[in-house]
C-alpha cells in the first residue's frame, strides 16, 4: 500500500461502486456518454430492416435453381441415348489403357452437345478410379481460349497442377515408408527399393521433378517453349487423356488449324501417355477449313446431335422443373408453352430452359405463389430484348451510326424509309461526331446486314421506271435501342444533334 493511501479511501471507491451497481446503470437506457438512447438506436434498427424481410416474406418457387442453368450437368439427359451411347462405345478403349479414336460432334446450339459430352466424360472419369486406370478428361472452351497459345498452356497447367499432386503423394507415401523402416515396423523385402540410400534418391529425384515444373504464363512466352511445357507435362507418367475442345470452330477460325495439327500428331511422339481429341461445334462445314491432314485425323468418328422437337422439349423441362422448383409452383400451360416457344427457335433446349427459369425469377420478383403463361410471355419478352441490346451494343461503330439515322426518320414520323433517306441523315451524323463517311453502296450493305440480324426489315420494292429501293423499318424497340446506342462514347454527343429531315406525303 503507498504511504498515501489510506483504508478509509479505499473504503469509500468500493462504496461507490456498490453504489453504482445498485443503481439503475441509468436504467441500462442511456449510453454511457449520456447522449444516446440505446432505445432510439434500436428503434432505428428496426426501422431500418424490412427492405429484404418483404421479398422474403411470399412462399418460395424454386427448390434448386441452378438445375435450369446451361453450366448443370444432369444425371440423366433425355431423348440423347443414342449419342451418349455412341460416344461410350468410342471412348471405352480408354479405360483399356488404347487411345480412343478422334472424335467430332456437330449439332446447333441448345441440341445437347456439351452437356452430353460432359455427362459421358464424368462417367469415363468414375470408372476409370473404380477401375483404377489412369484416364483422364480435360475440357477447354475455345470461344473464350482461341489461340493456340492459350489453349496450350491452359493444358499445361492443368496437367503441371495435377503432376505436383501425384508428386506430393508420392513423397508422402516414400516418407511414411522411410520413417517405418528405419523404426524398425516395416522392411524392404516386398518393395522395389533395397536400401533406405534408394528411398532418399528417389526423394530427391521427385523433389527436383517438382521444382522443375514451372507455371506457363498466359503471355510472353515463345508458343514451341508453351507445346514443350505441355508435351511434357502431359508425358510425366502414363495416363489416357481426352482433350474436349467445345466450340472447336471458334478456335480454328480465330487461329487457324495449327493448334488441332500439334494435338492430332502427338501420340507418334509420347512415350507414356495417349491423347484422344472431342471436338464441339456448332458449324457442321468448319471441317472445309481444315487441312486434310488434320481433317482426316480428327474426324475418325463423327456424331450428330438432331434439334429438338416440341415433345422433346416438354419431356427435357419436365425433367429439370421436378428438382428445380417446389411443388405445385408451375401451372399446367407453362412446361408446353416453353417448349412451344423454343421449338420456333430450331428446337434450342437452353434456351427453354433459359425461359423456364427467366419465367420463375419473373413470378418470384412480382411475389406470385405461381409461374403463369404470363410470366413465360414476360420472360419471352425480356429474353429478346436482352439479345437486341446485346447485339446493338456490340454493333461496328458505322452500323451503329446508320441504325441511329433510321431510328431519328421513324422518330420523326417517316414511314417506308428508303435508302437514299437513311444516307442524307447518315452523312449528317458523321459530321457531327467526325466520323468517316462511307459510301451509298457500303451504307445499304450495313442496312442489309442489319438486316440478318434482324434490327431492322429491309424489303426490295420496285418503283417502277424510277428503279427498285430497299423500304426500311424498325424491328427493335425505338427507345431501348437509341439508349444503347447513346451509351456508345463515341455516338454520345449525337443526342443533342438534329438532322433536318426532309418531310415526304406517302402515296
Amino acid at each position: 500500500m503507498d504511504a498515501n493511501d489510506s483504508p478509509s479511501d479505499d473504503r469509500s471507491e468500493v462504496d461507490a461502486e456498490e453504489h453504482d451497481l445498485d443503481a439503475p446503470a441509468r436504467d441500462r437506457a442511456t449510453d454511457i456518454s449520456g447522449d444516446v438512447d440505446i432505445d432510439d438506436v434500436l428503434e432505428d434498427e428496426d426501422d431500418n430492416q424490412g427492405l429484404f424481410d418483404d421479398l422474403l416474406s411470399g412462399e418460395p418457387i424454386f427448390e434448386n435453381k441452378e438445375v435450369l442453368r446451361p453450366s448443370y450437368t444432369p444425371h440423366e439427359l433425355p431423348h440423347r441415348n443414342e449419342q451418349i451411347n455412341q460416344m461410350a462405345t468410342i471412348l471405352v478403349s480408354a479405360l483399356r489403357g488404347d487411345t480412343p479414336s478422334n472424335i467430332l460432334i456437330y449439332g446447333k446450339t441448345g441440341t445437347g452437345k456439351t452437356a452430353s459430352a460432359k455427362f459421358v466424360s464424368k462417367e469415363l472419369e468414375s470408372t476409370s478410379q473404380k477401375y483404377d486406370v489412369p484416364c483422364e478428361v480435360e475440357y477447354i472452351n475455345c470461344e473464350v481460349t482461341d489461340t493456340q497459345y492459350r489453349v496450350l498452356a491452359q493444358l499445361a497447367n492443368k496437367f503441371i497442377e495435377k503432376n505436383r499432386d501425384v508428386i506430393d503423394g508420392r513423397l508422402d507415401d516414400l516418407a511414411s515408408l522411410r520413417s517405418s523402416v528405419t523404426e524398425g515396423d516395416h522392411t524392404l523385402a516386398d518393395t522395389r527399393f533395397d536400401s533406405l540410400d534408394a528411398i532418399d534418391e528417389r526423394i530427391d529425384t521427385l523433389e527436383a521433378d517438382r521444382e522443375e515444373m514451372e507455371s506457363v504464363p498466359m503471355t510472353g512466352w515463345p508458343t514451341d517453349r508453351v507445346y514443350s511445357s505441355f508435351f511434357e507435362a502431359v508425358d510425366y507418367h502414363e495416363r489416357v487423356v481426352v482433350i474436349m475442345l467445345d466450340e472447336i470452330d471458334k478456335l480454328v477460325e480465330k487461329s487457324g488449324d495449327d493448334t488441332l495439327y500439334n494435338l492430332s500428331r502427338m501420340n507418334s511422339e509420347l512415350d507414356n501417355s495417349r491423347i484422344s481429341i472431342m471436338g464441339i461445334s456448332n458449324d457442321l462445314k468448319f471441317t472445309d477449313f481444315l487441312d486434310p491432314r488434320v481433317k482426316s485425323s480428327l474426324g475418325e468418328e463423327e456424331i450428330v446431335f438432331p434439334p429438338y422437337d416440341a415433345n422433346q422439349l416438354r419431356d427435357i423441362l419436365q425433367h429439370r422443373a421436378d428438382v428445380a422448383f417446389e411443388n405445385g409452383a408451375l401451372t399446367e400451360d407453362v412446361i408446353p408453352l416453353c417448349a412451344a416457344f423454343a421449338a420456333q427457335e430450331h428446337g434450342d433446349a437452353r434456351r427453354a430452359l433459359d425461359l423456364l427459369r427467366t419465367a420463375g425469377e419473373l413470378a418470384e420478383r412480382g411475389q406470385a405463389n405461381t409461374v403463369e403463361e404470363r410470366h413465360v410471355r414476360q420472360a419471352q419478352d425480356k429474353i429478346e430484348l436482352d439479345r437486341v441490346i446485346e447485339v446493338v451494343r456490340t454493333l461496328p461503330t458505322q452500323s451503329k451510326i446508320v441504325l441511329f439515322a433510321i431510328i431519328l426518320l421513324e422518330k420523326n414520323g417517316v414511314h417506308n424509309i428508303n435508302t437514299g433517306e437513311v444516307y442524307n441523315i447518315y452523312k449528317r451524323l458523321c459530321e457531327e461526331i467526325d466520323a468517316d463517311v462511307l459510301t451509298q453502296r457500303r451504307v445499304t450493305d450495313l442496312i442489309s446486314e442489319l438486316d440478318m440480324l434482324g434490327i431492322v426489315n429491309a424489303v426490295v420494292v420496285s418503283k417502277g421506271r424510277y428503279g427498285r429501293t430497299k423500304e426500311i423499318s424498325l424491328s427493335v424497340p425505338v427507345e431501348e435501342t437509341e439508349a444503347v446506342l447513346l451509351s456508345d462514347s463515341r455516338l454520345g454527343d449525337i443526342e443533342n444533334a438534329q438532322p433536318f429531315v426532309q418531310a415526304r406525303f406517302d402515296n
